[in-house]
């Protein structure tokens, strides 16, 4: 893997740390409509997966959190840049994802490959817990399992109107252990009409786009861009549409947005990319 001169997995590590900080203990409310944006209605027998979760990845015990919103759509990301991203249903207590999983720009899997599929299946338990194993198969063929244990961040109860999120941000490099940081170096802006826009990044990219709140009573965001004027190693992300996850956490110091989107360029070639926005 080829991995950013500025190793900044502590900024990833100490976002997962703030969050499990703020997880339910064992005491907290299991109902049904706790943290979980369930139907009002008492008849409901499905779970819901949304929220923000920690925990760890058994196979390579890194350090993951996941966003989930209100929708089901799903970002697990693990500490090297790694995305499994996909839709969330749940039957009962039951609950299965299938994914599609994408490395840090300029990282690989172990193969070689950089984009590949799979399966979570396991138990949720609303505004608590999740557990299950995911199957999971590169574009090359190479087959893994891993277990999942994760544990609900009450993060995602905070209100987050645009307003919350809005502001002028430094990418002072990648969020992750693997791979490369398009925007290293930029200024990143929110502005209060969910527009997100770069500008000073060492590798030439400048990022548009927006980031969105269906539900603003959850801290979950989506965010949709593209990135312009990109250089060398950079310049194939050009034109190619981002879309994903973030969350908003205001009890970092200073604050942090941390964004985990994917893509695919016009001749189906797939990247990920997670980055680490810090409050000005």
């Amino acid at each position: 893997m080829r991995r950013n001169g500025r190793f900044s997995f502590f900024l990833f590590a100490r976002h997962i740390g703030l969050v499990a900080a703020l997880s339910c203990t064992a005491g907290c409310n299991n109902d049904m409509s706790s943290g979980s944006n369930s139907s009002s209605s008492s008849s409901s027998t499905n779970a819901s997966a949304a929220g923000i979760w920690t925990g760890t990845d058994s196979a390579t015990g890194l350090a993951l959190i996941g966003f989930v919103d209100s929708n089901g759509q799903a970002d697990f990301i693990l500490a090297d840049g790694v995305q499994f991203t996909g839709t969330a249903q749940a039957a009962g207590t039951a609950l299965a994802i299938s994914l599609e999983g994408y490395p840090q720009f300029g990282a690989q899997f172990s193969d070689g490959s950089t984009y590949g599929v799979g399966t979570f299946n396991g138990t949720v338990s609303s505004g608590n817990s999740i557990s299950g194993t995911l199957s999971f198969t590169t574009s090359d063929n190479t087959t893994s399992t891993s277990s999942w244990s994760l544990t609900f961040g009450s993060l995602y109860d905070t209100a987050s109107p645009l307003s919350a999120v809005a502001g002028t941000y430094a990418d002072s490099g990648s969020a992750v252990s693997a791979g490369l940081d398009p925007l290293s170096g930029a200024s990143v802006t929110i502005f209060s009409t969910g527009a997100i826009s770069s500008q000073g990044g060492a590798n030439g990219c400048v990022l548009n786009g927006t980031v969105s709140n269906g539900d603003s009573s959850y801290d979950v965001y989506e965010v949709a861009y593209t990135y312009e004027n990109c250089t060398g190693t950079y310049a194939t992300l050009n034109g190619v549409q981002f879309t994903g996850l973030a969350d908003n956490n205001p009890n970092e110091s200073p604050a942090e947005v941390v964004i985990g989107v994917t893509g695919e360029n016009s001749t189906g070639t797939y990247y990920g990319v997670v980055l680490a926005l810090t409050i000005s």
